[in-house]
């Protein structure tokens, strides 16, 4: 009887060290699971906000630097040289150029920003599905108004990611200029104000922002992205009004020639 009994307790103190072992090694894999997805959750981030830049920046470089090019001013580049033949102020703003949307994915044109930076410039695409603005920056909604036309220029860009084009739209003050350069010449607005939104209230994009069917008057240029910095709960919109119109051949406005003259390679 007592040999039984030693048998049981062997046997059953064996399989509770087996029960041991498996639970140990399923603890071990669980954990050199949750390690390899930290890996990859680590890997996924760093792609986000460091690869698509990198990657979207050279995209976008290569688009402005192109348009720049393909577009020369013949104007005085220098902000030392004579002052432009032509006013940079038209007498009748009625007489403002406004072009012809483009197709999906073709450039209107190059945004500079001086407030972002005193390189800052970014193509603006036509467009604002993923193919556009993952990649070539800032895209223009469809239906929205042109540079310089009476309605609403509207824009939409990533903020912390793809070229992180409007990482730092909450920066910009009351009288910053912002400068478009399109095929017609240069378009300069004054900012105006911001405002948080949240995502389903697309008013922003009537030609008079949060007023959707009333008739426009003014010149607008509306920026919009994510909001907060790293998240896209809500959105952050940037208005800005419309100062003035100057032809190519009048060269830029002097706040972006030492830069414009870089990128057609004249600095």
């Amino acid at each position: 009887m007592s040999k039984v009994l030693t048998r049981s307790a062997g046997n059953a103190q064996e399989t509770q060290r087996t029960r041991r072992r498996r639970s140990l090694m399923a603890v071990q894999v669980a954990g050199e699971l949750m390690i390899t997805l930290g890996v990859i959750a680590v890997l996924f981030v760093a792609w986000q906000l460091w690869w698509t830049n990198v990657e979207a920046d050279a995209a976008q470089g290569a688009a402005v630097k192109q348009f720049v090019q393909e577009h020369q001013v013949s104007g005085p580049a220098d902000p030392a040289a004579a002052a432009p033949a032509v006013p940079a102020v038209p007498v009748d703003p009625a007489a403002t150029p406004v072009g012809t949307a483009p197709a999906h994915g073709a450039a209107i044109g190059v945004i500079y920003i001086p407030r972002f930076g005193a390189d800052y410039s970014r193509p603006v695409i036509e467009g604002t599905s993923r193919d556009v603005i993952d990649t070539l920056g800032l895209g223009r909604y469809a239906g929205t108004a042109m540079p310089g036309a009476v309605g609403n220029f509207v824009m939409a860009g990533h903020r912390q990611t793809h070229g992180a084009v409007l990482d730092n739209i909450h920066t910009l003050v009351p009288g910053d200029k912002i400068y478009v350069q399109t095929a017609d010449g240069f378009y300069t607005y004054v900012f105006r104000n911001q405002e948080i939104v949240l995502p389903d209230q697309t008013e922003v994009l009537a030609p008079v922002p949060m007023q959707p069917g009333v008739a426009p008057e003014q010149r607008l240029l509306t920026l919009t992205s994510c909001n907060p910095r790293f998240g896209s709960e809500e959105r952050i919109i940037a208005y800005s009004v419309f100062d003035s119109w100057q032809p190519l051949s009048a060269g830029p406005p002097v706040a972006i020639a030492q830069q414009l003259a870089a990128l057609q390679g004249k600095g």
